[in-house]
């Protein structure tokens, strides 16, 4: 330690100019540091709610970085003729170099500039589908959703997902611009059911746990219809017929909200396994094979 402090010293007495340097350098990143200090500490007193200043966190924390490295390089490469110049040739190297990372740059700010999606939102990329609880330079960060778990109810996992994936693979968003998705429950009836009393039964159960959503859904679509060629000719809750192989089946096609899909669905089969019991005429089909023998 003692031989380093010595030649620390030895460097700063000889090279003047150096010395400088570094404390100019620590000294702006100090005024930037304590500008960005200030500027949050006014974000968390004025903007109450925790998503926006958790977005201007972020902002300003990457505004901090960029006009530091461009103050600090201009500083230390003070020999070239110009600004451009060093950007230039940092620019060819890193590309070279960091195919990667470029691309993920690119991506990110593709996001903040188109916004696909948002902190907060439900997303699948590729097979990866999630809520987005972060968004950074090289990646963005997602709580897992399905997997092995149904319903698209939480895993628990964390996963980080490169920004250059966008390019490449599938984006879907659950939740941007219209906060409801198209659910469909199956329900199998026998063939010697009454399915007409079954399907005006799911009908009206369906009617009553859904009614709700139909008048928050109507003005989301008119909103959406603004940016994009949006046109749903019918948004309550329908009941459709068809034949399978084990019995009649029953669909009812319904808007349901993507993060309680599940207490929706669950709500309403409470409801059709209660109505059902109250009916002799109505039973509930499964795989069956049947023998006839002819005598």
């Amino acid at each position: 330690m003692e031989d380093f402090t010595n030649q620390l010293q030895n460097i700063i007495q000889s090279s003047p100019a150096f010395s400088n340097k570094v404390v100019l350098s620590l000294g702006i990143i100090f005024v930037i540091w304590l500008i960005r200090y200030l500027a949050v500490r006014s974000v968390n007193k004025h903007i109450p709610e925790a998503k926006d200043q958790y977005k201007w966190r972020k902002n300003l924390t990457y505004i901090s970085v960029f006009i530091g490295f461009l103050v600090v390089g201009r500083i230390w490469f003070e020999g070239l003729q110009s600004l451009a110049t060093f950007l230039g040739l940092l620019s060819a190297g890193l590309a070279i170099a960091l195919k990667d990372p470029i691309s993920d740059l690119a991506g990110w700010l593709f996001i903040l500039w188109r916004k696909p999606f948002e902190v907060g939102d439900r997303i699948q990329v590729g097979d990866t589908k999630g809520d987005v609880i972060d968004l950074r330079i090289f990646k963005f960060t997602v709580l897992e959703i399905g997997n092995w778990v149904r319903s698209d109810q939480s895993t628990g996992r964390v996963v980080h997902v490169p920004n250059h994936l966008i390019f490449s693979d599938a984006l879907a968003n659950y939740t941007s611009d219209f906060d409801f998705i198209w659910n469909e429950l199956e329900v199998l009836v026998t063939f010697e059911s009454d399915w007409d009393k079954a399907k005006q039964i799911l009908q009206q159960i369906a009617d009553e746990h859904l009614e709700e959503f139909i008048e928050k859904a109507d003005r989301q679509v008119r909103r959406a219809q603004k940016a994009y060629l949006i046109y749903y000719r019918h948004l309550t809750p329908i009941v459709y017929t068809d034949v399978q192989d084990s019995g009649i089946c029953l669909t009812i096609r319904h808007l349901a909200n993507p993060r309680n899909r599940r207490g929706i669905s669950q709500a309403i089969w409470e409801n059709i396994l209660r109505a059902f019991e109250e009916h002799d005429d109505i039973e509930l089909a499964y795989p069956t094979m049947r023998i006839y023998r002819d005598p």
